[in-house]
């Protein structure tokens, strides 16, 4: 069954609203590189649409009731939107959930050093990523440093005009011919995937210093630029992501390319798709999480209890909690575990299994399973949901297709799907197909992050 391009069906006006979609997506890429930076962005966006902090709301007294906005943060990385709709919130809710973690290198606790007059940083890789990709390309460094007062200086290096770029070095390709024997995955070696920082040595040092002139220089221009020392590098985190902003792919400037898109057009779409609900029948809920590309594991990830203890708080400030009535509204819950799938690349065609693929251009995916092989690790939607869900997106027009996560035995992946199923709510994996998955630049078709967000705001209606 093959599924139309969803190009050939748009009229001049639907192109004009997928431009405009399209554009907010953009910025919001650029402005949010790290899951911290997202947070910001989207708190700031659901205020502006009437949203207000769960906690504020409920100081002011009074219970909340259909038609309230609220939003609720942990840890400046997790956060969950309710629009509490008109049915008894224990019938259940209609959940987007995404997560706004990507890909990239951390920055060590002890990372500073200095060897053959050129001063490094250290890291460690976060989530799944082919080293090899990180090597030779301009990189930015975003994140906090939190100083032992308690004061917290945002960094951000590398993004604005007339930023310089850090960098990783490779093996130039005169003396890399034992490199080029290697596997990909040994080529590059993860202990040296150290960032370079500086060259220029400090001047008339005392004799002690006069070795590590060069990292004595960085260190100054870190503590005049944001007062911080090295040791500060403790309880610090920060991010090396690549530099640069989203920027349109093709002459035809139908694609998108662009680092964290996954999942961050998950997340946006499924934010602009509660925005704009208006009284809702069910509940709306947006839950955007953190560290899925580790596990989801920690206080910020999906496994945490920062999701069930929302809804708690929220029956509560409704005058309705108890421990079943939490029960019954996570158990008759029905969720799009927003999370994007593999898409098609002729160049690479023998990972895929084609008829069974998702192809940018022909809208929004449905994983019915994803995991590894023999579905290990895999939230199985069942049949009858897949039919609700179809319905759906045929009543309000999207453009839709179903796809696996390539062959059925050279690989898979895992969503945030299978921890919210342990509730007993219905689930099935829902997003949008990316060229270069895990790359540092990613590829999206603005088609599918137009009908992305059609399906989402489609689902808050109607499921």
């Amino acid at each position: 069954m093959e599924r139309r391009n969803a190009w050939l069906t748009y009229t001049e006006a639907q192109e004009k609203e997928m431009e405009e979609v399209v554009k907010a997506y953009r910025n919001f890429l650029d402005l949010g590189k790290t899951e911290r930076e997202c947070v910001t962005q989207i708190i700031k966006e659901a205020e502006a649409a009437g949203y207000e902090a769960l906690e504020t709301r409920l100081a002011k007294g009074g219970a909340l009731k259909a038609g309230d906005k609220v939003y609720t943060v942990d840890m400046k990385k997790i956060v969950a939107l309710f629009h509490i709709g008109q049915e008894d919130i224990a019938n259940g809710m209609n959940i987007l959930g995404a997560h706004i973690d990507s890909p990239r290198l951390d920055i060590k606790q002890n990372p500073l050093y200095e060897d053959a007059d050129l001063a490094f940083l250290d890291t460690h890789y976060y989530g799944g990523v082919k080293k090899y990709q990180w090597v030779s390309i301009p990189l930015a460094m975003h994140g906090v440093v939190v100083r032992k007062d308690g004061s917290v200086v945002d960094v951000n290096i590398g993004e604005a005009e007339d930023d310089p770029v850090l960098y990783i070095t490779d093996l130039l390709i005169h003396l890399a011919g034992k490199q080029l024997q290697k596997k990909a995955a040994d080529v590059i070696d993860g202990e040296s995937m150290d960032i370079l920082i500086g060259s220029r040595p400090l001047k008339d040092l005392p004799d002690e210093k006069k070795k590590e002139a060069v990292k004595e220089n960085v260190l100054k221009i870190l503590n005049e630029k944001y007062g911080i020392e090295e040791e500060d590098f403790l309880s610090a985190e920060l991010e090396i992501v690549p530099a640069g902003k989203a920027r349109e792919c093709g002459l035809d400037r139908s694609m998108i390319v662009g680092y964290g898109q996954d999942d961050r057009v998950c997340a946006y779409t499924s934010l602009l798709a509660i925005l704009e609900m208006d009284a809702p029948k069910r509940t709306s809920c947006c839950l955007l999480v953190d560290k899925e590309e580790i596990g989801s594991v920690g206080a910020t990830g999906m496994q945490s209890r920062f999701f069930e203890n929302s809804v708690a708080e929220l029956l509560e400030g409704m005058g309705k909690y108890t421990e079943l009535t939490l029960r019954r509204a996570l158990r008759n819950s029905s969720m799009l575990s927003s999370d994007v799938s593999a898409g098609f690349d002729p160049a690479y065609a023998d990972a895929f299994e084609k008829k069974n693929s998702a192809f940018l251009g022909r809208g929004i995916v449905l994983n019915k399973f994803t995991g590894a092989r023999g579905k290990s690790g895999s939230n199985d939607a069942n049949a009858e949901y897949v039919a609700k869900v179809r319905a759906i997106f045929d009543k309000y027009e999207v453009a839709f297709q179903t796809a696996e996560l390539g062959k059925v035995d050279i690989g898979g992946g895992g969503t945030i799907a299978y921890i919210a199923a342990l509730y007993g709510m219905e689930v099935i994996d829902s997003g949008v197909a990316v060229l270069s998955m895990h790359a540092p630049w990613e590829v999206t078709s603005k088609a599918d992050v137009y009908e992305a967000k059609k399906a989402y705001k489609a689902f808050l209606l109607d499921a």
